[in-house]
């Protein structure tokens, strides 16, 4: 079966195989006659990318690049892509790659014409009101993952280099003019990023119709992208080659973005400083932690999890669900625990400290205290 279509809910979505060739088009509309392709280090010698590069150049665009991007991209990572950005002349970036090369394209664009430091604007009350929206340059977003949904976003997760906290930088401007969302750039992504990537998008999805927040479009895209996970993860990660899982997940991963301004939760909260502590893969870390934190919530969304169960076709309520993610889990190869991803549990105090105050732990349906989350990451070891 083949996918394509083209959308303009939340940006303008182009989804389908081979519509990369569309690049040079969509910078051009957006005004662009000088991009920086931003992606991190892994991507930057694969063929996907010189594809881009090429289409790039072809149309009278240049040639450049900018790759020196951690997986957990940090602060230092962005100064060196606004300077060279700043040097190069560019006036707009093509965001390419995962959550990294995504997020910290997005945050280049928008930090190009800043003058205050990027902590400035983060995802606290009006702060992004502190920006200058002129100066922000303009973004196509190209997603080689199917999981962060970040193409989609408004913000970008940025990690203090010197304190090694994730914090959440925003701006509607942050929003990318065009996406194009291509399966065939997902074709060669490895098993175990297709699992992480895969349920990164089912936990967004998860944690936002989980949340208690009043958002009823949310939860019911966050309700439909756990049905296209559960029917296409398993496909995608057995055959990479499958186009139609593929765009299937390039959708889900879209939706759970969408869905997530219901709120987030305690998968978040806890993978958070996991990842900015130990630079854990984020999707894979939230899948680690996702039994524990249903566990940790059941009173509060049992109910709502046994109506999205049937929803799913999966039968047994909330134990039921609760066994499909343990069965999906191994399926995927994700490990059972955090000890089984080389973490040590002597520090939790200062994981849980860390959890508390991360902006994901507001959206959780049980209210995270010091003393429970310590619990729950303990739980997490189990």
């Amino acid at each position: 079966m083949t996918i394509t279509a083209n959308w303009s809910y939340p940006n303008a979505f182009k989804l389908g195989a081979g519509r990369i060739k569309e690049l040079a088009e969509a910078c051009k509309n957006l005004g662009i006659k000088k991009p920086l392709l931003v992606t991190d280090r892994g991507l930057a010698s694969m063929p996907i990318t010189a594809r881009a590069l090429d289409i790039l150049e072809e149309a009278g665009l240049g040639r450049a690049i900018f790759s020196d991007v951690d997986p957990n991209p940090t602060d230092v990572n962005l100064d060196a892509g606004v300077k060279a950005f700043r040097s190069g002349g560019h006036d707009g970036v093509v965001a390419f790659g995962g959550g990294s090369g995504l997020d910290l394209g997005k945050c280049v664009a928008f930090m190009s014409g800043q003058t205050r430091p990027v902590w400035d604007f983060e995802d606290i009350g009006d702060w992004w009101t502190r920006a200058n929206s002129d100066a922000i340059a303009p973004i196509v977003a190209v997603p080689t993952t199917a999981g962060t949904g970040s193409e989609v976003g408004r913000a970008s997760v940025i990690t203090n280099s010197h304190t090694h906290v994730k914090k959440i930088i925003f701006h509607p401007k942050f929003l990318p003019g065009v996406v194009i969302a291509d399966p065939e750039l997902t074709v060669g992504m490895p098993k175990s990023i297709t699992a992480g990537t895969g349920m990164d998008a089912f936990a967004h999805c998860l944690e936002a119709y989980s949340s208690p927040f009043y958002h009823p479009m949310s939860q019911g895209i966050a309700l439909e992208g756990m049905r296209l996970v559960k029917e296409f993860l398993p496909r995608a990660y057995a055959d990479g080659s499958d186009i139609e899982a593929r765009t299937n997940m390039m959708t889900a991963a879209a939706m759970g973005a969408v869905a997530f301004q219901k709120g987030l939760g305690a998968i978040h909260a806890l993978s958070h400083p996991i990842g900015a502590v130990y630079n854990t893969h984020h999707g894979t870390t939230n899948g680690v932690v996702m039994p524990a934190v249903l566990r940790f919530n059941r009173s509060a969304i049992e109910e709502k999890i046994a109506r999205a169960a049937a929803y799913l076709g999966i039968s047994g309520g909330f134990d039921g669900f609760y066994e499909y993610v343990l069965s999906l889990k191994r399926e995927l190869g994700i490990p059972d625990n955090l000890a089984a991803m080389d973490i040590k549990p002597d520090r939790i105090d200062e994981l849980s400290a860390m959890a508390i105050e991360d902006p994901s732990a507001g959206g959780n349906p049980v209210a995270m205290t010091l003393e429970n989350t310590k619990a729950l990451f303990a739980d997490c070891f189990a």
